[in-house]
């Protein structure tokens, strides 16, 4: 049991003022529950969100080059954004519009880039 008179004890081991879970020890689980609500997504950005990991699922299957690379990292980050914040902001939007013009030969084929396409450039205005 951890001392909380901050005063050491002769083993060695102190633990006090934690902010969140602590284990010490092998074969220890630490379960972390966080309550609260999920930020709100507006119906545009449910759908980008929802076509990016359509598209993130679809590029799996495809021969892996540095557009498709470099899309899937901003697919990442975009899904990360609107996980996080609810939203993808303008910049977001922007790079993921170029990763996807760069990644075309690729995105152009695949329905669920076209849906994408299509939600960022809803969100955009154009």
């Amino acid at each position: 049991m951890a001392d909380t008179n901050n005063t050491p004890r002769r083993d060695g081991i102190q633990v006090s003022n934690t902010g969140g879970n602590v284990t010490i020890g092998d074969h220890n689980t630490v379960t972390h529950t966080v309550h609260g609500a999920q930020p709100s997504r507006d119906p545009l950005q449910e759908e980008l969100l929802l076509a990016i990991r359509r598209l993130r699922t679809d590029l799996g299957g495809v021969v892996a080059s540095e557009q498709t690379a470099a899309l899937d990292a901003e697919l990442s980050d975009a899904e990360d954004e609107i996980e996080g914040t609810g939203r993808a902001d303008a910049g977001r939007l922007a790079r993921l519009r170029r990763a996807l013009t760069d990644a075309g030969a690729v995105t152009g084929i695949l329905a669920s880039g076209v849906a994408v396409g299509q939600a960022v450039g809803a969100l955009l205005g154009g």
